[in-house]
């Protein structure tokens, strides 16, 4: 084929920005034209902001069929938890002790935080780890341009490239608890240089180390596009279908010595079911003078229930009227529910990206609807009254457009400085039914417009040690429960960040050291209080003042070829100035009022480490994992009734790669997790109350006594205890 003809890929789906092909001159294009989509969303090394890479070698090694969160958690200031114990069903991470909706994630620049929720759940993408070609994680306010508001930090996910060699990979894991893993992952390569196709297909089935907190998960990925010299069409495809037993409520106190794999649900079918299918159409052009462009309209479909058994349920409660049986009335009745969820998102997002001399300037912005049905059904009753069969009892509709555009400048002096300006305005239109003034049933629109600036300064001091600083400011709209469940009257304000973060970072052939310095300052952050609002909610108070603050170090040493470490540390403050907590007396049907001042920041330890330890012997890989976590407290009340212990876990991988006649790479991996077989927990919940009438932990074993206001109702969540996985990939 003559150099200067043209190549054309057809691509059935895809998701990929970069293509391998067959001539050096495309393969530069294809970088080039990659960097237009993906880094208008992702940092780049002179970004003067705190982040880290991970990349598909770590990905794969660390995958042996955990939710992405465990793969994740070596990364600085991130600790996880997981409902059934073992990193596998219903998982989730913080990271500076923020939760999932206060952390921006993307999929190769597409908003994937629910709108309403504004949270991730990894449930509903199983093994997406396995189609991802690099992770990057900003903490802070970051770069993030398109979705939720940062307001712990950003999680940009870029899937897998192409291959332009046919291949047909395979790879399975069992493990304790019943865990089984299989990956089907394939790729026709080049096909008379004009087709490429990949996918992959994933099972996974855990029965979990919580009792019945089983998992069943599904998903298939497929990608594929069209490229010529100067463009790329692409196309991508992902769909997670899972069904998990719930433990929601978590293990009581006084069960966590004695019966710590304790679930309190007991009905068969008390089970999560959802499916969420995601399509991408991507298309990215090269014009001349180096000005090119990127403009993805993408859709989200999402719908599935979680069944529940309810018992002595008031009929009024679902919309039904008490019956009347000779001489008495029956008011209440057990009945199983299902409360559904479906859902609609789509949209556009562009970006338009010109480099001059010194300049790098891009312009781009995103335009996207949701369309959410809430509703509920029962699906069986022993007294059903006059409900008719799937008795709906419940259903509303809300709407959220979400709009923004920025502009972002680098501009580069003297191959020494960087400085860096990010500017962002965001509209949203939030229409949703909801209470009114009088406390009536009626549409409700929010409309809220966010101005998010960011500056930043970069400086190469030499070769070898870098300096940068930054400042940024982030709003946030409540949550679809804040909303909802208030009137106009109560109804919380929108939350507001203060961003600095100042850092350094030294790079010598045998060690690296980053160290960097944030203060992340809150004004009206919504915090839980335990106060009641006018319509009977516990929703979530605005405080006046709270803050963040820590030093982020990470450092590795390589020993040898064959032998480094590396690990990271967090020491941190995560205070709120002062607040009024409210405890709801059962006896006087009331709420008593706590001040507390200078407390910490639920969930939110003030030191984080670990360490990664490496050892290869020819093609036997040894890696020792351990991870400390601090106390934490499980509000905000710093007091020590309400707090996890601190922890430490040991992690040991062994794993064995070769290559021969039947496969080109073989890999089979042993990992023993918790190997010093420690008893810890993770996550937990918090209820208090005042009661001096009567004792309520004779008959609730989720009620504690409490040495400041008589009582609380806690659920805790542990992690398993020594547990194995093997993993085997083979590669044809």
């Amino acid at each position: 084929m003559s150099k200067n003809k043209q190549i054309a890929i057809f691509i059935l789906f895809f998701p990929s920005i970069m293509f391998s092909q067959t001539r050096k001159d495309t393969v530069i294009l294809q970088k080039e034209l990659a960097e237009v989509q993906i880094l208008s969303n992702k940092a780049k090394e002179n970004t003067p902001i705190s982040f880290k890479n991970i990349n598909k070698s770590e990905i794969t090694e660390n995958n042996l069929g955990q939710d992405l969160p465990y793969i994740i958690n070596l990364s600085p200031s991130i600790t996880t938890s997981s409902d059934a114990g073992a990193g596998i069903g219903y998982t989730n991470f913080r990271l500076r002790g923020s939760d999932a909706t206060r952390i921006n994630v993307t999929v190769n620049g597409v908003p994937l935080n629910d709108s309403e929720s504004q949270g991730v759940w990894w449930v509903n993408m199983p093994d997406f780890a396995s189609s991802l070609e690099n992770i990057q994680i900003q903490r802070g306010v970051g770069t993030s341009t398109n979705g939720a508001a940062a307001f712990g930090g950003s999680i940009n996910l870029e899937t897998n490239k192409m291959n332009k060699e046919n291949f047909f990979k395979t790879s399975n894991t069992i493990g304790s608890y019943r865990t089984i893993k299989n990956t089907l992952e394939f790729g026709t390569g080049l096909i008379s240089d004009k087709i490429i196709f990949q996918g992959r297909l994933s099972n996974i089935n855990s029965d979990g180390y919580i009792d019945r907190a089983s998992s069943d998960l599904k998903s298939m990925y497929l990608e594929g596009g069209v490229f010529n010299k100067n463009s790329i069409l692409k196309a991508l495809l992902f769909t997670g279908h899972e069904k998990t037993y719930q433990a929601w409520n978590g293990v009581p106190l006084n069960y966590l010595d004695s019966n710590r794999t304790y679930n309190s649900y007991t009905y068969e079918n008390e089970i999560d079911n959802y499916q969420q299918t995601h399509f991408h159409l991507n298309y990215i052009k090269n014009l001349k003078n180096k000005l090119s462009y990127s403009v993805t309209a993408h859709y989200t479909n999402g719908k599935g229930y979680y069944e529940q058994e309810k018992l002595d349920e008031s009929l009024s409660d679902y919309g039904l009227e008490n019956i009347f049986f000779e001489n008495d009335t029956i008011s209440n009745t057990n009945l199983v529910r299902r409360k559904w969820l479906n859902n609609d998102f789509g949209g556009f997002i562009y970006s338009i990206n010109k480099i001059y001399e010194k300049y790098d300037v891009t312009l781009g912005g995103g335009n996207n609807r949701y369309s959410g049905q809430h509703y509920g059904n029962i699906i069986w009753a022993q007294y059903a009254s006059n409900a008719e069969y799937n008795h709906q009892y419940y259903w509303n509709k809300a709407m959220k457009l979400d709009n923004n555009i920025y502009l972002k400048i680098n501009y580069e002096y003297e191959n020494k400085f960087n400085f860096y300006v990010d500017l962002q305005s965001r509209n949203i239109e939030y229409t949703f039914e909801g209470k009114d003034n009088d406390g009536n049933n009626a549409e409700q629109k929010i409309n809220l417009t966010f101005f998010n600036p960011k500056l930043g300064i970069y400086h190469k001091i030499n070769q070898t040690q870098q300096v940068y600083a930054s400042y940024a400011i982030a709003n946030k709209e409540p949550n679809r429960n804040d909303y909802v469940e208030s009137t106009p009257n109560s109804r919380p304000l929108h939350e507001t960040l203060y961003n600095a973060e100042i850092g350094f970072k030294k790079n010598k052939n045998k060690y690296n050291l980053g160290v960097n310095f944030y203060h992340m300052l809150y004004d009206n952050q919504l915090v839980l209080t335990g106060k009641i609002n006018d319509v009977g909610a516990y929703t979530r108070t605005n405080i006046d003042r709270s803050y963040r603050q820590g030093l982020e170090i990470e450092g590795e040493y390589r020993f040898s070829d064959q032998f480094n470490w590396n690990g990271n540390m967090t020491l941190s403050q995560n205070k709120i100035d002062k607040f009024d907590s409210y405890i709801d007396n059962w006896d006087t049907g009331t709420q008593e009022i706590i001040e507390y001042s200078n407390t910490d920041l639920s969930f939110s330890p003030n030191i984080l480490w670990t360490s990664l330890i490496k050892y290869k012997i020819g093609d036997i890989s040894v890696n020792f994992i351990s991870k400390y976590v601090g106390e934490q407290f499980i509000d905000n009340t710093s007091s020590l009734d309400r707090m996890l212990d601190d922890y430490l876990v040991n992690n040991l991988r062994i794993s064995y790669s070769w290559k021969n006649k039947i496969f080109k790479r073989t890999n089979i991996a042993l990992q023993i997790n918790n190997i010093l077989n420690n008893e810890y927990v993770s996550n937990a919940w918090v209820y208090q109350f005042i009661s001096d009438m009567y004792d309520p932990t004779t008959y609730d074993m989720y009620v504690n006594k409490d040495s400041v206001t008589g009582y609380n109702m806690a659920g805790y969540f542990p992690e398993a205890t020594r547990n194995y996985l093997v993993k085997i990939d083979l590669d044809f």
